[in-house]
């Protein structure tokens, strides 16, 4: 047994005693068996399953922070199939319920950044043929306005989290957006 299958299991059964002992109304505890039941197709890459779990949750759930990670849940399923606005969409949504998430932070940073890249590369590739000058121009100002966004949101999750993201730390230094990160 690996230790990812350990632990899936540990966490089965302090979840399913918790579910039991916890003072709960029944719709918390079916929202909370969704989430869980989301998290374990995820888990297996069944992301059609996770997603209908998760949206169950959703519908059930009423607490913002239990929503904030079944939202974020929904984000990862989607950046993991490459449906970047759908899953900024999502981690969007989760920030604006749980404002201390800098996973979410990193994520919606790193599409950003991503996006930044694809429009540099768009430009560089066209550069030398029929693309005018002023069309590459809009795709490198595209790239440093998205650059500027991933800056912003790395650096709101490295003031929550300033241990974390490393790399990401190290591209504020090295792109003279650092701001003040020594601060914290």
């Amino acid at each position: 047994m690996g230790v990812r299958n350990f632990i899936d299991r540990v966490f089965t059964v302090i979840s399913d005693l918790i579910l039991k002992l916890l003072p709960a109304s029944k719709q918390e505890k079916q929202a909370f068996a969704y989430y869980k039941a989301g998290m374990a197709a995820q888990a297996e890459g069944d992301y059609a399953e996770a997603l209908e779990n998760y949206y169950e949750s959703l519908y059930l759930d009423e607490d913002p922070y239990d929503r904030s990670y079944t939202l974020y849940n929904i984000g990862l399923i989607y950046a993991k199939n490459e449906n970047y606005p759908r899953a900024l969409e999502y981690y969007h949504q989760a920030v604006s319920l749980n404002s201390n998430l800098p996973q979410a932070l990193n994520n919606i940073a790193a599409i950003y950044h991503r996006q930044g890249l694809l429009a540099l590369e768009i430009a560089s590739q066209d550069s030398g043929s029929e693309m005018e000058i002023s069309d590459e121009y809009e795709y490198i100002e595209l790239a440093k306005g998205l650059f500027d966004k991933a800056a912003e949101y790395w650096y709101q999750a490295l003031k929550l989290a300033p241990d974390n993201y490393p790399r990401a730390r190290n591209w504020l230094r090295i792109t003279g957006r650092a701001k003040s990160l020594d601060s914290f």
